[in-house]
């Protein structure tokens, strides 16, 4: 998630610097145009000029307003990430005291919602793969579900349940 945002952080800061050297363009070729009007008069050469600083301009204003859009995108974007991350917080939490979870089957049922697999667990845990596994069959159990995937079911069906009341 942190590697994300910085990444889009990066790219909106890059497309800032490209309206900004753009619009410095803009105001050089603007300035340049109403020169070139008052030294020498309106001609076809100076109607063409005046033509693409104006699309120019025109290109500066739509890029800043896309610059505008990105992040107030990325804001609410961040903001629904952690509004669900807070959601299936809570969700664990109570699951997890409604299944009468020891502190142990929690830790164990939390990195199995999250993807994890036996050994993986184990290595966080610094626990034993067998003792893992005999907290998952609890955690399961408690549960009602005979696998992990089916853990992730029951929290994903709770979740889009949620969501769409």
């Amino acid at each position: 998630m942190i590697k994300r945002r910085r990444a889009l952080e990066r790219r909106i800061t890059m497309i800032a610097v490209v309206v900004i050297l753009q619009l410095a363009a803009t105001l050089f070729f603007l300035v340049d145009f109403t020169g070139d009007v008052r030294a020498a008069g309106m001609g076809s050469h100076l109607v063409a000029e005046g033509g693409v600083a104006l699309a120019l301009l025109a290109g500066v204003l739509f890029g800043a307003a896309q610059v505008r859009w990105l992040v107030l995108r990325a804001r609410q974007d961040e903001a629904a990430v952690a509004a669900a991350k807070g959601a299936l917080a809570d969700l664990a939490r109570l699951r997890f005291s409604d299944w009468r979870l020891t502190a142990a089957e929690a830790d164990v049922a939390l990195f199995a919602l999250k993807g994890c697999d036996v050994a993986e667990i184990a290595a966080l845990r610094g626990a034993a793969p067998g003792t893992v596994r005999a907290q998952l069959a609890r955690v399961y159990a408690k549960a009602g579900v005979r696998s992990q995937s089916a853990l992730m079911a029951l929290f994903m069906e709770e979740l889009v349940e949620t969501a769409a009341d």
